[in-house]
């Protein structure tokens, strides 16, 4: 994953194209344009009787200029930076900022393509690419663009799920002041969460969901346990980011759910309030974790039994309480 920095100093994360899956757009694309130019230079033998050699060559350069260069920039123009192998394998063509390519930024790119890929047979983009922390090849670098991956693997143990209880309450909160920082020791929290003992769940959860909740408002509701409060606020804002990449890529947004530790019947749609659960609250599972923990409140808290858990004194039966 990476993040862009939008003009309105918005962070977005998006996942970065890995290098393979580029390899194989690109063969996919230079195997278009190799077929395209045969049978434009057959379709040119025929009109070669009938002209010039000037004529003739006049002719030749141009289809090589618009099959080589005009090729990737009108598809990735017309498509909003998609190309045909960019469209088989699942990538896109961005702005630095997540904003839709531009046709100079097309353009740009398609120029340095020759250099890259017809010229230098990609050794200048390979080099580019290894160095680059994005994974940019010059093309990249002059037009000031990225390349994501807009489907790919996910891992289900990975995913940050909105506990079902807390939804309509995320929806309300205020994430503008929620530094970077703050926001990835939350996620390495809930990703390590089931490798941690119970006491250092509880120390840690608390320390880290306290930071949290004074750059966040509301308060969350009374007796919400560290790693619910953690993972309502990442899934929020995660929701929103993807809500903002897809109003600049012009896309109509998805709808957006819940990984597997929530009730499949709890979905949500991008822009939209999440509507809160009907019925009684489902029980949530930190990331990582097969099926809720045992404990007394719908939130599942760590610890054995239906009590609270026996991490400490002044843990209560929810667990965390964040500053009011």
């Amino acid at each position: 994953m990476s993040e862009v920095v939008t003009g309105d100093a918005v962070v977005l994360e998006v996942r970065v194209a890995q290098m393979p899956s580029r390899f194989l757009a690109l063969l996919i694309d230079m195997g278009v344009q190799l077929t395209v130019l045969i049978g434009a230079f057959v379709l040119l033998e025929a009109f070669a009787v009938i002209s010039d050699p000037a004529m003739f060559a006049a002719v030749s350069i141009t289809m090589v200029v618009l099959v080589l260069v005009g090729y990737p920039v009108i598809f990735e123009t017309a498509s909003r930076g998609r190309s045909l192998g960019k469209l088989a394998l699942g990538l896109r063509v961005v702005s630095d900022d997540g904003s839709p390519e531009r046709f100079r930024q097309a353009l740009f790119r398609g120029l340095a393509g020759v250099m890259e890929f017809w010229m230098f047979s990609g050794a200048p983009a390979l080099i580019s690419s290894l160095i680059s922390q994005q994974g940019k090849r010059l093309g990249d670098l002059f037009a000031g663009t990225i390349v994501i991956a807009e489907r790919g693997p996910r891992d289900a143990g990975q995913a940050i799920v909105m506990p079902p209880p807390l939804a309509a309450w995320a929806a309300t909160l205020e994430l503008s002041q929620l530094p970077m920082e703050v926001a990835a020791a939350a996620r390495q929290y809930l990703l390590r969460w089931q490798q941690l003992s119970p006491q250092v769940q509880h120390e840690m959860g608390v320390r880290i969901a306290t930071q949290t909740a004074s750059y966040v408002s509301p308060a969350a509701p009374a007796g919400v346990p560290p790693h619910a409060y953690l993972s309502a606020v990442l899934a929020e804002r995660r929701r929103r980011d993807q809500l903002r990449l897809a109003q600049r890529m012009g896309t109509q947004p998805g709808q957006w759910a819940p990984g597997p530790g929530a009730p499949p019947t709890w979905q949500a749609p991008f822009g939209g309030a999440p509507a809160p659960p009907t019925g009684p609250p489902a029980p949530y599972a930190p990331p990582g974790v097969a099926g809720p923990l045992p404990g007394g409140s719908p939130y599942g808290p760590p610890g054995a039994g239906g009590g609270p858990s026996e991490v400490g004194p002044e843990v209560t039966a929810g667990g965390f309480v964040p500053p009011q």
